[in-house]
């Protein structure tokens, strides 16, 4: 009697267990942080402004705009000058899923390309925008965003570049494969909402899972250029994960590995050789070059090492 009571009880458990990931999938893919928007001109940044957005569903949203600056110096390293008034291009930043503009704000100052402009809204539920946190709403603020860059005066709509990270992957994919962008930038991306409930909850059945989250598909619709970045001591999104999203994409992709790189230290680990692949993308790419945006390149992984 005691083995079965003890068997009840962990069949219980479990059947406890599974009820509540399946109830409360969303808050552990969303964690939906919450953070007053900063304000750009009052942290230091000169060429920034915080922007509103209203997504399909009504939802309010914040996020911060900046304008595209041109460097001095060989590589961009010097400092930065007012951009000439000409079209730019646009690049729209997805970060990950415990972050707010108001944790990131830096890095997106210091990776901002140069002669580009960025565009980064906080999701859902997230910073300081309103609504819930969720798939459907994550979406639905990637499409406010974009349109919003693709329609604010002085960007060039035929450049557009998408940025996610993480969970932002998801955001990034879902834009380039609905709209036209020019390259699209994915770190520490993952295949899909199911496989990472395998890899992380590998005792929970597969049926539970209600979140799509699918990068894997939606890189099989996507033609233009991609840079993929992954860590190649990533514990959370394994890097092979990286690779099948890479190994996924329909057109030209480079995939680069960041050498003793986690999930959440890639900014650090990569450094300037981080932000310069990314900078080197969209220069290379936004110049046009004919051939490389029609057939597929697939490129060896390398190492970015650290600065």
């Amino acid at each position: 009697m005691l083995i079965l009571r003890i068997f009840i009880g962990l069949v219980l458990a479990y059947v406890g267990l599974v009820i509540l990931a399946w109830r409360f999938q969303e808050r552990l893919a969303f964690p939906a942080p919450r953070a007053p928007l900063p304000d750009p001109q009052r942290v230091g940044v000169a060429n920034g402004e915080r922007v509103q957005l209203v997504s399909s569903d009504g939802t309010n949203l914040v996020g911060w705009y900046l304008e595209a600056l041109a460097r001095e110096g060989a590589g961009g390293r010097g400092p930065s000058l007012p951009r000439p008034p000409a079209p730019s291009p646009g690049l729209l930043w997805f970060y990950g899923n415990g972050e707010t503009i108001a944790a990131i704000w830096p890095i997106v100052r210091e990776f901002q390309p140069p002669g580009t402009a960025v565009l980064v809204v906080d999701y859902p539920g997230y910073g300081g925008s309103a609504g819930r946190a969720n798939e459907a709403g994550l979406y639905a603020a990637a499409d406010a965003a974009y349109a919003a860059l693709v329609a604010r005066p002085g960007i060039d709509p035929d450049r557009i570049y998408v940025y996610g990270r993480s969970l932002g992957s998801a955001a990034a994919t879902w834009v380039a494969a609905r709209h036209p962008v020019a390259g699209l930038i994915l770190e520490s991306p993952f295949t899909s909402a199911g496989a990472m409930a395998r890899q992380l909850y590998a005792l929970l059945p597969r049926f539970i899972v209600r979140l799509s989250l699918d990068n894997l598909g939606r890189m099989r619709q996507i033609r233009c250029p991609v840079l993929v970045l992954h860590g190649d001591a990533d514990r959370l999104v394994p890097t092979a994960m990286g690779k099948d999203v890479a190994a996924a994409a329909a057109g030209p992709v480079e995939l680069v590995l960041i050498h003793g790189a986690g999930h959440n230290d890639t900014y650090d680990v990569g450094g300037r050789a981080y932000r310069e692949k990314v900078w080197e993308f969209i220069d290379r790419t936004g110049r046009g070059t004919g051939e490389e945006g029609r057939g597929r390149t697939t490129r060896p992984p390398s190492l970015v090492p650290r600065p």
